[in-house]
């Protein structure tokens, strides 16, 4: 930015299912405030488009929120002017608990995948796994070292438009909880972009995080605190990135 007193308005959607989202929502607040100049409004989905519209840059953590259509569209066309979107961790889940205790991930909003760039299907049990650096000179990911996170959930996708992976996971096995359950061997991405027309989403799909009362109604109590990635240093400095990635594109 050619100003660096210019006022930059952020919407932060929040919001969402079986995930500690205050947890999530106050993190991200804190990083935005990092930055002086940044104001923020928070909602817990997509349909204060207006908002969105208005603003400078998205930053969504959600799970199994989906806009509706026209949204859908105002989002992809506001992307392609020119804005970014920072998505994060469920952002591209749609979930439905079956009668045969399964989770399915049904592609009912292929719009909005689409403009994500994958579809969630489906994760094996909470757990480590290491991150691996994709494109080690993209300025997104250069000099950051391979990390492990000891209990997040390894987002098993479908792409759903052309990326550019910057982070990635070799994964074969069971994800014994949901309808699609075997994979083989496949590159998952955990960190990419997807361009849109002038604009761009930069999606991480680390950062899961759950507390005691966050499988409400399936569970009163949930025994482990989880916080995943958000244990790990180098997920804070992608998100510093990501929101210095998402601001450098502000006129």
């Amino acid at each position: 930015m050619s100003d660096n007193r210019r006022r930059i308005d952020v919407v932060l959607v929040a919001g969402g299912k079986w995930h500690d989202i205050d947890f999530a929502r106050l993190e991200l607040l804190k990083l935005l405030a990092e930055d002086e100049n940044v104001r923020v409004r928070v909602f817990e989905d997509y349909q204060a488009i207006e908002a969105i519209e208005a603003a400078d840059l998205l930053v969504s953590y959600t799970c199994d929120v989906t806009p509706s259509l026209d949204v859908q569209e105002r989002l992809r066309a506001w992307v392609a002017g020119g804005r970014r979107w920072m998505a994060l961790h469920g952002c591209n889940s749609v979930l439905r608990f079956l009668d045969n205790g399964k989770v399915d991930a049904p592609d009912w909003a292929p719009h909005f995948m689409e403009t994500l760039g994958t579809a969630f299907v489906a994760h094996p049990p909470v757990g480590p796994f290491r991150v691996e650096i994709t494109a080690p000179d993209h300025p997104l990911v250069a000099g950051l070292a391979a990390f492990e996170p000891q209990d997040d959930e390894l987002y098993l996708s479908r792409p759903t438009a052309p990326i550019e992976t910057l982070l990635h996971v070799d994964f074969a096995g069971e994800a014994p909880a949901f309808t699609v359950s075997h994979w083989e061997d496949s590159r998952q991405p955990l960190m990419y972009l997807r361009s849109i027309g002038e604009g761009a989403v930069l999606y991480n799909a680390l950062g899961h995080c759950r507390g005691h009362h966050d499988m409400h109604p399936k569970l009163d109590w949930f025994p482990t605190v989880q916080r995943g990635a958000w244990a790990c240093p180098e997920y804070y400095e992608l998100l510093r990135r990501g929101l210095g990635w998402a601001k450098s594109a502000i006129n």
